[in-house]
C-alpha cells in the first residue's frame, strides 16, 4: 500500500481495512511492513482528529469525576478553595472557575489544564 494523506471516507476505510489485515497477519513492528503500519496509524489518527473530534469534557464535570475516583468530598476543598458555600457554588456551577482555581485543581487532581480552561 502506498501511504498518502487520507482525504476521503473511502480512503479512511481502506486504511482501516489494511491495518486490520496487517494486525491479523501479526506483522512485527520492527519490520518494513510494521513501519508502514505505524505511519498508517498516524495518518488514520490525523483523519479522525479532523473529522471525528471528541469534545473536551466540562471542567466542573471533570473535577467531580476525579473527586469521585479519589474518594474526595466537597469538604476536602474547604480551606484550599474557600469556605463550604463557595466550594459548593463552584462545584454546582453557580460560580465561575477562576484561573487560580483551575491551577489548583490541575495540581491537586492532575486534570489537564486544557480541560480546565476550556
Amino acid at each position: 500500500m502506498e501511504l498518502k494523506i487520507i482525504k476521503t471516507k473511502k480512503q479512511y476505510q481502506q486504511y482501516l481495512d489494511w491495518v486490520d489485515a496487517m494486525f491479523a497477519a501479526k506483522v512485527k513492528p520492527s519490520s518494513a511492513e510494521g513501519e508502514k503500519v505505524q505511519v498508517a496509524l498516524l495518518l488514520i489518527k490525523q483523519y479522525e482528529d479532523a473529522h471525528y473530534a471528541i469534545p473536551l469534557p466540562n471542567a466542573i464535570d471533570a473535577i467531580k469525576l476525579k473527586m469521585q475516583d479519589l474518594g474526595l468530598k466537597n469538604k476536602d476543598w474547604v480551606g484550599k478553595v474557600g469556605n463550604k458555600g463557595y466550594v459548593s457554588a463552584i462545584l454546582n456551577k453557580r460560580k465561575p472557575l477562576t484561573l487560580e482555581l483551575a491551577r489548583l485543581f490541575h495540581q491537586e487532581l492532575g486534570i489537564p489544564a486544557e480541560v480546565l480552561l476550556s
